[in-house]
């Protein structure tokens, strides 16, 4: 029997997936007792280690008892989940991993119907067991009951649970068993997961499930050996899903998983989990085999995209001082690289060619994607988030709702049912979940949600939980009202003065500092009423000879509300847009003269 397993980590965000990981490959001998190890060192990317959040699914692999262990760390956040859909065709096997006290959560239900609707059969890990709000019984009967509601098969429902604590490094099947290690998990792993259930006597072939770009091997595609073997510099073809043959190339490269790094290896054989390089038109959900090789591999379709922003050239007055990439052309090249590897973002050409429809997932997804080209010195302009609608049989015009679930104190969730109902959203059900806590789950319309998430948090004092990932399209909901304020406008170009900015506080609050370089058109704060406002920033306080007390003051300004890329995003209006430089994140009317302003306004309303 083969010594080979490949099996996937899934659950919501920051239930411990990567944590847990660190822990097998400690105690799996992968890491020296004396190697510093950085924590959570799956998280190689820093937007990840910055956030805490797992952004790109990632292969390592543990030895045990003579047997390989190849385990694939998937993103936990719903905008990621074109990550996970690919993932599962990988691998013979899940471990769910489920938070003792939050239960199963939108995201859990998510990827737990795609590994199901797979036929895999899950380990159920519930983890962090250690929390003094932990409800151990209630949320295994919570995960059999998701089960149930999944349409899960009698072999599927008869899943092995473990109890462990992924930081402190131990898992147990029985809460009684001493809690020293987590041999148990790995063993349950060898026992329970099927090895992969492939043909070597067949023609080499491989699907194409991640693809990256590396400074030194180029295009690197990382994939499931599904039939045959492979030596350094077979020659291969790629085949796309309809059987197109889009290139014949030589493997140049061949690297396996050993623990957290890819090891050059001879040969690969069905069952492996392997990265080659040397191809140059070979994508994602692509087959790579022998020439031989009559059909592709089939893969599954990815959900398509519900949102969508339109992502410009930076054609402000202070374009070109802060990024070194800030032309169209390179714009270009940028996303059609990137739609390249994400096959959960689309992205189309506009008829000016200087701006860009970039759809996907979610706020999140498309705010990382701008973030980290940012960090690559790009300068751009981002327009408000869009959701993609759709066209029944009938003509009426649909929209994607989520399935939104949200954890609240008591106290707070009579402000979080007003403010979703506000936003369209349908209570489906409230119950008491503990400990003063009550579990809210709605249907929200996908635009309902956009800016909302830093609302929900201002309302509960930063304690509520709120996850939510897509549901279905349906009816169109009517209009949601957005921001009810307007803004103040800056009118003139240079320096913002702190005397200036003193006196314009009265008038609602600033997103500027002093000293800061500000144009005409440039939004500079938010209106204490709904109108927007042209303010002057750079009115400097007049000098005279006179000397007083009360003249000589020192200016004591508020501390201005510095926006992220995210909420920045979500703030603005469709007049508006966000400025984007590896330096600032500035906001922006789209048209900067107020002529130009007062002539659309005109036209609008005669439309």
């Amino acid at each position: 029997m083969s010594q080979l397993r490949n099996i996937a980590i899934i659950a919501h965000v920051d239930h411990g997936k990567t944590t847990l990981i660190d822990q097998m490959l400690r105690q799996s001998g992968t890491f020296r007792a004396n190697q510093q190890v950085a924590e959570r060192v799956m998280d190689s990317n820093d937007l990840e280690k910055e956030r805490g959040i797992t952004i790109l699914a990632k292969c390592t692999s543990v030895t045990w008892n003579e047997g390989t262990i190849n385990i694939i760390d998937t993103p936990g956040h719903a905008d990621f989940g074109g990550e996970v859909e690919r993932v599962l065709n990988m691998v013979d096997g899940v471990l769910l991993l489920v938070d003792a006290a939050e239960g199963p959560m939108p995201q859990t239900k998510f990827v737990l119907s795609k590994a199901l609707g797979l036929g895999l059969r899950p380990i159920v890990v519930i983890n962090k067991i250690d929390r003094p709000d932990s409800r151990v019984d209630e949320v295994l009967n919570e995960i059999f009951d998701l089960f149930v509601a999944l349409d899960a098969s009698e072999e599927q429902l008869e899943f092995p649970v473990l109890y462990a604590s992924g930081r402190s490094g131990w898992a147990v099947r029985e809460l009684v068993d001493p809690k020293e290690n987590l041999h148990s998990l790995l063993e349950e792993i060898v026992r329970h997961v099927p090895a992969p259930n492939v043909d070597t006597d067949a023609p080499f072939a491989m699907l194409a499930t991640m693809l990256e770009s590396d400074n030194f091997l180029g295009r690197v595609l990382t994939g499931k050996v599904y039939s045959g073997t492979a030596r350094i510099n077979s020659p291969v073809k790629v085949m796309q899903l309809d059987g197109t043959v889009v290139e014949q190339g030589r493997l140049t490269k061949l690297l396996t998983f050993r623990g957290i790094e890819r090891v050059p290896v001879e040969e690969v054989k069905a069952g492996d989990i392997i990265a080659i390089a040397g191809l140059e038109n070979a994508n994602v959900s692509d087959t790579i085999g022998a020439l031989e090789l009559a059909q592709p591999i089939q893969s599954t379709p990815i959900d398509p995209p519900t949102m969508a922003i339109t992502i410009s050239i930076n054609d402000s007055p202070l374009a070109g001082t802060e990024g070194s990439k800030v032309t169209s052309r390179m714009l270009r090249d940028r996303l059609f690289k990137e739609r390249e590897g994400n096959v959960a973002i689309d992205v189309a050409e506009s008829a000016s060619k200087d701006a860009f429809e970039v759809s996907g997932r979610g706020e999140l997804q498309l705010g990382i994607l701008i973030e980290t080209m940012r960090r690559e010195g790009y300068e751009l302009s981002v327009s408000r988030p869009r959701v993609l609608y759709q066209t029944s049989e009938t003509g009426e015009r649909l929209e994607p709702i989520e399935d939104v679930q949200v954890d609240v104190d008591e106290e707070f969730s009579g402000v979080v049912v007003e403010k979703l109902a506000q936003r369209k959203g349908e209570m489906q059900e409230m119950r008491t979940s503990g400990g003063g806590k009550v579990r809210l789950k709605f249907l929200v319309p996908s635009r309902g949600l956009i800016g909302y998430q830093g609302e929900f948090l201002t309302d509960t004092r930063g304690t509520g939980v709120l996850s939510h990932v897509f549901h279905s399209y349906a009816p169109y909901k009517g209009e949601i009202t957005g921001r009810r304020n307007g803004v103040l406008i800056s009118n003139g170009t240079g320096q913002a003065v702190a005397y200036a900015l003193w006196n314009l506080e009265e008038r609602g609050f600033l997103f500027i500092h002093p000293q800061t370089k500000v144009y005409e058109g440039m939004i500079i704060g938010q209106h204490s009423r709904d109108n927007d406002l042209e303010v002057n920033p750079l009115k400097g306080k007049q000098l005279t000879n006179i000397r007083t007390v009360n003249k000589d003051d020192a200016v004591r300004l508020t501390p201005p509300k510095e926006l992220t890329l995210e909420q920045a995003i979500s703030y603005i209006n469709n007049d508006e847009l966000v400025e984007v430089t590896p330096r600032s994140i500035r906001l922006r009317k789209r048209l900067l003269s107020p002529h130009d302003r007062k002539r659309a306004s005109r036209a609008a309303e005669a439309s």
